[in-house]
């Protein structure tokens, strides 16, 4: 749905060693069932098993001045990651709306990082809590706009927030008389937890500009950049897709401050570029 940063997305773990942005994913071993009605599609999911997520080692990029110890991952259910989780999802197209709401209820993909003592070193763990999600993700198309939004309310045993991804893009069809889109993207990220959230959008403004060429490879290049409110900061991302790569992979640059702001990391990059 929304570009810059994906709420809603929650059944499928990240594989923070080849995606900086969070892009990549992990599978999911899950068992699905799709019941189709006149009212819109149910899917319900029965997921067995969860996996960690990745992050760079002692000499991979990108990573804080600590070291993630994944080998020393905590949990809160006696599972661990044995712990069956569920998911239900409603979605349904009406007229120029594309809806869908969720519940999920399991282990929750994003680990706090907690330090500990392992060896005489001090180390970041993930912990890996139990959660409560849900979600809603709405599209409307109306001419050559579009509006897209994404909202989660999260519960565990810590804290209970809400946070939100919304924008507009506005499409030219057939630039300069050929088969070339462009597309204008305006989206706003904000998280009830102000300073203490650990994504990466919580009060960013976000601009943007898709070109689609629309020929058998389906190539197209997202170009964009952020503005955080609350730190002062600046972000970039280049991802391009389709002929003109093989991988679809995106690049991130952080300019004169932070691009994602754990509230126990507190990174900071100068001048830094990430391919993920």
């Amino acid at each position: 749905m929304t570009e810059f940063q994906h709420l809603t997305d929650i059944i499928n773990q990240t594989d923070g060693v080849e995606s900086f942005d969070g892009e990549e994913k992990l599978g999911q071993p899950m068992l699905n069932l799709s019941l189709v009605y006149d009212w819109g599609i149910v899917d319900a999911f029965i997921l067995p098993g969860f996996r960690e997520r990745t992050f760079a080692g002692q000499d991979g990029r990108l990573r804080s001045g600590l070291v993630v110890n994944t080998d020393e991952a905590e949990y809160e259910s006696s599972a661990e990651d044995k712990h069956v989780d569920l998911a239900l999802r409603w979605s349904n197209s009406i007229d120029v709306f594309d809806l869908g709401v969720y519940w999920f209820r399991g282990t929750n993909r994003e680990p706090l990082l907690q330090t500990r003592s392992i060896g005489g070193k001090t180390e970041l763990v993930p912990v890996y809590q139990q959660i409560d999600q849900l979600g809603f993700d709405g599209q409307a198309t109306i001419d050559s706009w579009l509006w897209k939004v994404e909202t989660i309310i999260r519960d565990s045993k810590d804290d209970r927030y809400t946070a939100f991804q919304g924008g507009v893009e506005y499409t030219f069809y057939g630039i300069s008389e050929t088969n070339t889109d462009l597309g204008l993207l305006l989206e706003y990220g904000w998280d009830e937890r102000g300073k203490d959230a650990t994504s990466a959008a919580q009060n960013d403004v976000f601009i943007g500009t898709r070109f689609t060429l629309n020929d058998e490879a389906s190539t197209e290049v997202l170009l964009g950049g952020g503005i955080d409110a609350d730190y002062g900061s600046h972000s970039f991302l280049l991802k391009p897709a389709g002929g003109w790569v093989k991988t679809g992979k995106s690049a991130w640059m952080a300019v004169s401050s932070v691009l994602i702001k754990p509230l126990i990391l507190q990174w900071r990059f100068q001048r830094m570029i990430a391919f993920s």
